[in-house]
Formats: C-alpha cells, structure tokens, sequence
C-alpha cells in the first residue's frame, strides 16, 4: 500500500484557511489532524473537534514527551500537532492535512520532505483586515498583532510550494484539492504501478 500523503495547509490568520480545510475534509474525506493548543476556546468550539484544549504545563508536558511532531508559540499562545495520529494515518495510506503556522510547517518540510507545502492568502491587505473585523472575536490590539504577524509570515511564503489565492471559497478549495492529486499522479508515485502495467501489456502481446 502506497503511503498517504501530509499536506501542510498555512495562511495569515483571516485569510479563510480554517474554513477551506474543512471544505477539503467536508467535500473530499481528507483526514485531518487536530491540534492541541493553549489559547481559550472560542464560541461554538469544542475540545477535540476544533482543537484539544491544554493548560501551558500540560502542553509543556507534551514537548517533553516528544509527543508532537512540531509545536510552535503564536500570539501569547501554544500550538502543536500531535505524533501519533498523523504517523498512523499516512501508514495507512490517508492524505493528513495538517492547518499550522508558518513555524510549524517550516519544522514539518525538514522533517517530512515530501510533505505538500499550501499558503493561503487573501488578494490584498484590505480583504484581510476586513475579514479579521467580520469575526468580531478580537479586540483591534490582538487584530494589530494579527497583521504584524502576516507581515512576518510573508517573509518565509517562498519556501511553501503552492500559494492559492482564497477569493471565493469554493474555487480555493478545489484548487487545493487538484493540487493534491496532482502530486499523486507525479511519475515518482506511480512508478510501480507503471512497470506492472508494462509488464501486463508485453504479457499479452506475446
């Protein structure tokens, strides 16, 4: 069985990356690793859906324990992706899309070099800080460090291999969708089921 595939799916905070991966998962049945975080939940949000909900020296418990594949500290708070569910879900063959910060996903490609690299962004910086306003969950300070933060995720955007563009939602997310399988299809994944296919057809020719 041919491994699954990690996509590593980044974006500034307002640029609709939370709402296109659960597209992907909705629309497509990518699997999708939850993080575990420190920050406080938001309305509507649930431990273990959303994110899994931990106390700083829980999380710091958790890094100790080598129990992340890549944790990073982002606006005051924790984030990290847990080991096992990811290892198991690529070992059995599932696409894992794993929504991280710029820190995070930097940690993942040295890790994981086939890892598939996906930056959302919006089309300029009045849609973002329009979006960031919509929410209504922040106060301006936290919505200033917010944009500060994507100017300084800007600086790495180079280093992801894909950068969509998230207009309209439905259109961004089967892009993203057509990139994965596109990395699928590349000669190096079917390399063995092109020598059987080889092998079938010189078989029935003779």
């Amino acid at each position: 069985m041919n491994k699954g595939k990690l996509i590593v799916i980044s974006g500034f905070s307002g640029a609709g990356k939370g709402t296109v991966v659960k597209g992907l998962v909705d629309k497509y049945g990518y699997s999708l690793s939850v993080s575990a975080t420190t920050r406080a939940p938001r309305e509507g949000e649930v431990d273990g859906r959303e994110y899994y909900f931990k106390s700083v020296s829980e999380f710091k418990n958790l890094i100790d324990y080598n129990g992340f594949i890549e944790w990073a500290q982002y606006v005051d708070n924790f984030y990290g992706t847990p080991r096992k569910f990811v290892e198991d879900e690529i070992n059995a063959g599932r696409d894992v899309i794993l929504e991280i910060e710029v820190q995070g996903a930097m940690n993942i490609k040295k890790q994981y070099p086939d890892a598939v690299l996906i930056f959302i962004c919006t089309k300029d910086v009045d849609t973002l800080l329009e979006r960031l306003h919509k929410r209504g969950t922040e106060s301006e300070d936290v919505i200033h460090k917010r944009v500060i933060r994507a100017a300084e995720e800007s600086e790495v955007i180079s280093e992801y291999e894909y950068i969509v563009i998230n207009d309209d939602i439905d259109t961004c997310i089967d892009t993203v969708n057509s990139i994965i399988i596109s990395k699928h299809c590349r000669k190096e994944e079917r390399e063995e089921f092109a020598k059987n296919l080889v092998a079938e057809l010189r078989a029935y020719g003779k």
